[in-house]
């Protein structure tokens, strides 16, 4: 682990919205042990509350890594146990529950997002925001295809219908993604209660503009006066400028 390392500065909300009347998204600012999460758990009658507490509940357990591979072990071990809780609880109710994932892992100057499901991660940086993860929904498989046209797919009818979660299987199926911190990085983490109402574009302006807390804020304050037809989580980290051009690590984390 680095001895000096960049600070993470980071900040979560989440709502219910204006339609839902439970909140099934849970989230998780760990900066000291270099995570952050969000869940949008599915089922209903509060099953999907259920399975996403149970991610966030696992992965709260991880404590302090010994190295970038040591935190990435430690974040799977847990997310299986929380699947393999959740498999328990779905068959124990006689109903399939489960739960997307978004997360970002960050230590000794790497970072890995890891995903299942449309909760997403974007990535800020030289003024351009970019979508790390890649959503694991049906439209998104049509338009790999070559099957149905962007326009289309913000329209199409079973666009919100995941093809991968937490605890609907006895395996799990995650995406990741690694690289490089840089100073100056934003890191923005939502479940899709956000991205239904917010263009990519605005959420790069509200993150860039403010602290983490108050683009946290500002975002979700957006998606309320648009309707909140969902469930809205988002999670912001933003890194800052170290000595020496060192980079970011648990060990001078911040939030």
């Amino acid at each position: 682990m680095n001895n000096v390392a960049l600070p993470f500065e980071s900040f979560g909300v989440s709502h219910r919205g204006c339609v839902r009347e439970l909140n099934e998204d849970s989230y998780l600012v760990e900066p000291e042990t270099g995570l952050w999460v969000v869940a949008d758990g599915m089922g209903g009658h509060d099953a999907g509350e259920v399975a996403s507490a149970s991610i966030v509940d696992h992965l709260a357990t991880i404590g302090i890594a010994s190295s970038a591979p040591d935190l990435r072990a430690r974040f799977e071990d847990r997310l299986s146990r929380a699947n393999a809780e959740i498999r328990r609880i779905s068959q124990s109710r006689g109903v399939t529950i489960g739960s997307t994932v978004a997360a970002l892992l960050a230590m000794d100057g790497r970072f890995a997002c890891l995903w299942a499901g449309d909760s997403r991660v974007y990535l800020i940086r030289n003024d351009s925001i970019s979508q790390i993860s890649k959503d694991h929904t049906e439209v998104q498989e049509l338009l790999d295809k070559g099957m149905i046209s962007a326009a289309e797919a913000l329209a199409w009818p079973r666009r919100n219908v995941i093809t991968h979660a937490v605890g609907v299987s006895d395996e799990i199926v995650i995406d990741f993604q690694q690289g490089e911190i840089m100073p100056g990085d934003i890191f923005v983490l939502s479940t899709d209660g956000l991205t239904a109402h917010v263009t990519d574009a605005e959420i790069e302006a509200a993150a860039v503009s403010a602290t983490p807390q108050a683009a946290c804020e500002t975002l979700l304050q957006m998606v309320l006066a648009r309707g909140g037809t969902d469930n809205v989580t988002i999670v912001l980290v933003k890194i800052g400028e170290g000595r020496d051009g060192a980079y970011p690590g648990p060990s001078r984390a911040e939030g």
